[in-house]
């Protein structure tokens, strides 16, 4: 039986008029109301903060023999929680380095991210939750850390040294962008553990 309304030649029935205007309808309500929670949801990924270079001493502070611990703001507007601690020293022309140039590691162990420190004794770097260590210029010696210590930016501005934005490297130092604890980087790693766009780039 043919629809009433139903003429000869017609392709598209009433009905299936308004099934298409609703289902139409239903789709726009649903977008008004996923698409604005999913872009404050992925909104800060895509944010680019300025760089925050901080000074943390004058050139006569930092030797190459060892390092200097320094407290840098890393989150600004939350207090003492946005702080940590970052270990400077001069270039090592003994390790191939610019003696010009000045080295800053960050603390944050590169396994889940618990502050290490550095142990002038040994040498190298300890991390008290899991037995990482890592050697003077922050690579893996042992434990579970993936990656050496991650580093920051630095630059000489008027008889001073500044730290800049942080970066990751890879297990033969070679900077990359930064990445967070438990994320290899170098070779085939760099396309599975991608680092965020809001990321700096390396140095």
């Amino acid at each position: 039986m043919k629809p009433i309304g139903y003429f000869e030649g017609e392709s598209m029935t009433r009905r299936k008029v308004f099934a298409v205007a609703g289902q139409a309808l239903g789709g726009v309500a649903g977008a008004a109301v996923v698409l604005p929670a999913l872009g404050f949801a992925i909104a800060p990924i895509f944010d680019k903060p300025e760089e925050d270079w901080q000074r943390v001493g004058a050139l006569d502070d930092f030797v190459p023999e060892t390092y200097k611990p320094r407290v840098i703001t890393i989150v600004q507007g939350i207090g003492e929680a946005g702080k940590s601690t970052v270990y400077v020293r001069q270039g090592s022309a003994e390790l191939d380095e610019d003696p010009n140039s000045y080295v800053a590691v960050s603390t944050r162990c590169a396994h889940l991210g618990c502050p290490v420190r550095f142990v002038q004794a040994a040498g190298n770097f300890i991390c008290p939750c899991h037995g990482g260590v890592y050697g003077f210029q922050g690579e893996v010696i042992g434990g579970p850390p993936v990656r050496p210590l991650d580093r920051f930016q630095t630059r000489v501005v008027d008889d001073g040294v500044e730290v800049g934005p942080r970066y990751s490297v890879t297990s033969q130092l070679e900077p990359v962008r930064a990445r967070d604890p438990g994320e290899y980087t170098g070779g085939i790693w760099e396309y599975l553990y991608p680092p965020r766009p809001s990321t700096a780039p390396a140095p």
